[in-house]
């Protein structure tokens, strides 16, 4: 049988049916495929990477944080499952708000969790975010043993539980938990729907939500030493050990605690980080253009710390102090609370704080009314509280400030002129704080945040958080627990020992660690 085509020995005498023909509807096809498939990868590879850089929003990179978030790059990874930055429970219409200090400002969602999944844990490693401590916060002198094992999330919230038990040689159990180095935030937003524990009319609960500066630890006593709650970047004696040196100036001796310190000030034993601190001497920077360090510290800036207020001749009312906490101090603990630099639209549900602090921290307070019926004993309703915040220090036409809100209202607010210098303790302006912070929110009990009335208080109780979100303004986005203007990775993994054991109370004496020296205290 002849050969087909393919197989005769002759090519050259093909049948003429088989003859090649280069613009045939096949090569034309074949040519055609292969056209649309350069074209392809040359978009793929090519036109697609150049137009998504000059078409896509940038994420800042003022800091970056991994599990989820940013990094140092300024990526955002896509992550499977629910475990990015923004909740994907979060409403969409939630993801921008206005400003509550100024109304006309754009905010907009940074970081957000609705808790909506049930039987969540906070164990270490459990959660991208969120870790929960196993520890005595002892520096409060709280009555309970903070335990993982106290924070769950159940129906749609975060609950932490304080309970009468034996654990540790204590009474009692709570939790405490925070984002310490997983999620931080430098200015904007941060707002909660709090539930909170036990009746409006009862003693004794310390329930709190807050933020620090990452590069304190709560409950790690080696690392707050000398770093909270400082808010400094100046060099003068407001550095120093107890703000004095060689005995001046004599108000930082005479106009604080009469009672029990005989008029000291301070007992604060100076700050670590300072301007001061002399170079190649331990620091995580930087440094400002003349060479010295940027001061840094570990502030704190409280959503709320919940109390019931104790009368005399009146009834017993729920209230929250909504505050920050300051190093070094005015005069007597006196900041410049003018009608210019504290403004409290509601003088009938909001009052300035009678305690203004002590030898360890100076304190600006606000204390206002709550819902009386968003307590777990009362109607059991959820309240919203926050604080937003610019930080830095007191400009003439763009000054920095904190305002707290409590029930979806703005309660007070703090200008940064408020804490300005203060010429007779020789020290100069603290700003609103500009380090990176975290969240955190804890239960716990301890007769030094006022009585505790243990015949009266039913355990266990529960503070249900309903969700927590941080929003920035939008031209000033900056989210990170390692910003390049305020540095703390290389800083917290050189000392990480402080930062993972909770029984080095202390920098010196416990870690065994050198206090930096201080150009105005020591010969650098």
């Amino acid at each position: 049988e002849p050969d087909d085509y393919l197989h005769t020995p002759d090519p050259h005498h093909l049948d003429s049916k088989h003859t090649t023909d280069f613009f045939s509807v096949r090569a034309m096809m074949n040519v055609g495929g292969m056209f649309a498939t350069c074209v392809a990868l040359l978009a793929l590879f090519l036109i697609y990477p150049i137009s998504m850089h000059f078409t896509i929003h940038q994420q800042g990179k003022f800091g970056g944080f991994n599990l989820g978030g940013i990094n140092a790059s300024g990526q955002v990874p896509s992550m499977p499952g629910n475990w990015g930055l923004i909740d994907l429970d979060t409403p969409p219409n939630l993801y921008t708000k206005p400003s509550y200090h100024d109304p006309s400002q754009t905010l907009q969602l940074v970081f957000s969790d609705e808790f909506n999944t049930d039987g969540r844990t906070f164990y270490p490693g459990d959660d991208p975010y969120w870790e929960a401590v196993d520890l005595h916060y002892w520096q409060t002198k709280n009555l309970e043993w903070n335990d993982p094992a106290a924070i769950t999330t159940s129906n749609g919230s975060l609950l932490i539980t304080l309970s009468e038990q034996q654990t540790h040689g204590l009474d009692f159990q709570g939790g405490l938990l925070s984002t310490w180095n997983k999620f931080c935030f430098t200015g904007g937003l941060f707002e909660t729907s709090v539930q909170l524990p036990g009746a409006n009319n009862i003693v004794g609960l310390w329930p709190a939500i807050w933020a620090l500066g990452n590069l304190g630890r709560a409950g790690y006593g080696a690392t707050l030493e000398g770093l909270w709650p400082y808010s400094y970047d100046a060099c003068d004696v407001g550095t120093a050990p107890n703000q004095t040196l060689n005995g001046l100036p004599l108000a930082a001796l005479t106009s604080g605690d009469q009672k029990y310190f005989n008029g000291s000030l301070s007992y604060l034993p100076g700050q670590r980080l300072s301007r001061c601190t002399c170079s190649g001497e331990s620091h995580p920077g930087p440094t400002h253009s003349d060479g010295t360090f940027v001061g840094r510290s570990a502030p704190e800036i409280d959503v709320f710390e919940a109390t019931v207020s104790v009368v005399l001749g009146t009834p017993l009312v729920g209230k929250v102090s909504q505050s920050n906490q300051w190093a070094p101090f005015n005069n007597g603990y006196a900041w410049a609370n003018t009608s210019q630099n504290m403004i409290i639209p509601n003088t009938t549900g909001t009052e300035l704080n009678s305690y203004v602090g002590g030898v360890t921290q100076q304190s600006t307070s606000g204390l206002t009314i709550t819902d009386q019926g968003c307590y777990e004993l009362e109607d059991g309703c959820f309240s919203k509280y926050g604080f937003e915040y610019k930080p830095g220090p007191h400009f003439r036409f763009d000054s920095a400030y904190i305002t707290w809100i409590s029930n979806s209202t703005v309660s007070w607010t703090i200008m940064a002129a408020g804490m300005d210098a203060d010429t007779t303790v020789e020290i100069s302006a603290r700003p609103v704080p500009q380090e990176p912070m975290y969240l955190i929110a804890n239960l716990g009990l301890s007769n030094g945040f006022g009585t505790v009335d243990l015949e009266h208080l039913t355990f266990p109780t529960t503070m249900r958080i309903d969700w927590i979100r941080v929003y920035q303004p939008t031209n000033a986005i900056n989210v990170g627990c390692d910003p390049v203007n305020f540095p703390t990775e290389a800083y917290i993994n050189q000392y990480i020992e402080a930062y993972t054991n909770p029984n080095l109370t202390t920098w010196r004496d416990d870690y065994k660690q050198p206090w930096p020296k201080n150009s105005f205290v020591d010969a650098c």
